[in-house]
């Protein structure tokens, strides 16, 4: 597109002459040649700052909201402006199938997971990292092109109205919701709260697409009423994609048998964890309303490996530790899943089992009481040794002393302090989870396990 072109598009007023023939980007380190660089002034940052860098990278024009040295579209509203082009961008690509999905926890491994079973059908785009927000949306659907057949994009949402607005700039012919969790319950008040806002992606369907939800969660069951679209359910039996004779190997990769229409194939999952089997069912109905049939989406998702770092990533030092390394993002759900899969791994392979936990954020007053249920959680999941990384990660330590299994619970400092206590008391003989909340980084102390004692390490 000309520059003219993107202005009268997003009712800018376009400066300079250039013609746009990349994606749009926001990050100077990660350019889209021939893009277009989206200038956004925040309280630290004004992004109009970089523009001579972004066009060094290769920006070809900057969206903002003031003149820079490139050529330029200046609005009044960045991330709207953004918005409206990317809706320009889809509704140009009338044979784009927009796959959209939400939920409290999985998304990100059930986007990586569709992804990577649609690209077996035909050109495949999807969110990057949780690019998953107004500014997120937009930058996904504007990497499209016209070789693209399917658009894959995770929503999330800050508040009700916000789904129902990335749905606006990305209209689903297939949308799904995974699950009705506690992650952001501090700023929405109630999981029913959380429910009504993960359901705007199902009413934004029209009567020619089709809802994908979770049989299992009753809160997301019920969503079917909200839609004027077909209803496809996935999870255990009963469900329309229904998982059935789930297996497991010593380090917690699934096998089982995925059943739709009276058919049935068999899925080996080279990821790690107890849920896999949930995220890799809600991707098969999705891809399988995108009309890929069940052979495909089963032998896509026995290959598949993680896109995304630090989500459940299984690692084994020269020595034979194993690190398993969730650390991207934790809320309690999430946590008592990684818990299960840490605990089912020490039962089948008589390895010690070591958490590392961190602080859950956003979980407004009710935090103190879901980080000592998780403790609680590690107690009863057969957890041998609790690290808790901090002060905030203190209550999970009490939990898990409370429930008395025999287990010890050591509560460190922070980072440095459990990466010295882990460096003197970890062997071969071990494995160990790493999770917490983003802004724990606990990344770092799974990162420095993997070089103690050793250098190198080896991922499987």
């Amino acid at each position: 597109m000309t520059l003219a072109e993107v202005a009268d598009v997003v009712g800018g007023r376009a400066h300079g002459d250039a013609t746009v023939t990349g994606g749009a980007f926001l990050d100077t380190r990660t350019p889209e040649p021939g893009g277009l660089f989206v200038a956004v002034a925040g309280e630290r940052v004004d992004g109009h700052d970089f523009a001579t860098a972004a066009g060094e990278a290769g920006a070809a024009a900057v969206l903002g909201s003031r003149p820079t040295d490139l050529p330029t579209v200046v609005v009044d509203d960045v991330t709207a402006a953004l918005g409206r082009l990317a809706r320009h961008v889809v509704d140009r690509l009338p044979d784009l199938v927009v796959l959209a999905m939400t939920g409290s926890q999985g998304k990100t491994g059930t986007k990586d997971y569709l992804a990577h079973v649609l690209a077996e059908s035909g050109a495949t785009v999807a969110t990057r990292g949780n690019f998953n927000n107004e500014l997120g949306v937009p930058l996904t659907v504007l990497r499209a092109t016209e070789e693209t057949r399917y658009l894959v994009v995770e929503m999330g949402a800050r508040g009700v109205g916000h789904i129902a607005e990335l749905c606006a700039i990305a209209p689903p012919r297939v949308a799904a919701v995974l699950n009705v969790g506690t992650a952001h319950i501090g700023e929405f008040g109630s999981r029913e709260a959380i429910a009504r806002a993960k359901g705007e992606i199902v009413e934004a369907l029209g009567p020619d697409g089709t809802a994908v939800l979770n049989a299992d969660d009753d809160l997301v069951a019920a969503m079917a009423t909200r839609t004027s679209a077909q209803v496809t359910t996935f999870g255990g039996a009963g469900a329309d994609v229904a998982v059935a004779e789930v297996t497991s190997d010593e380090l917690g990769r699934l096998s089982f048998e995925l059943r739709h229409r009276g058919s049935g194939a068999t899925v080996h999952l080279a990821q790690v964890g107890a849920y896999q089997w949930r995220n890799a069912a809600a991707a098969a109905a999705m891809a399988l309303a995108a009309g890929v049939d069940l052979d495909t989406v089963a032998d896509a998702l026995s290959d598949a490996v993680p896109a995304s770092r630090w989500r459940m990533e299984l690692h084994e030092r020269p020595d034979g530790l194993v690190v398993v390394n969730d650390a991207y993002n934790a809320n309690p759900e999430s946590m008592k899943a990684a818990l299960e899969t840490l605990g089912g791994i020490g039962a089948r392979s008589g390895r010690r089992t070591v958490a590392v936990l961190g602080e859950m954020l956003e979980l407004g007053a009710g935090s103190r009481d879901a980080h000592t249920g998780v403790g609680e959680y590690a107690a009863r999941a057969g957890v041998d040794v609790l690290v808790a990384v901090g002060p905030a990660a203190g209550d999970i330590a009490t939990g898990f002393d409370t429930v008395g299994t025999g287990g010890v619970a050591v509560p460190t400092a922070g980072r440095d302090a459990a990466s010295d206590w882990l460096r003197h008391n970890v062997s071969a003989a071990d494995v160990v989870l790493v999770k917490a909340s983003r802004g724990a980084a606990l990344e770092v102390i799974a990162d420095e396990l993997l070089v103690m004692g050793e250098e190198g390490s080896s991922t499987r």
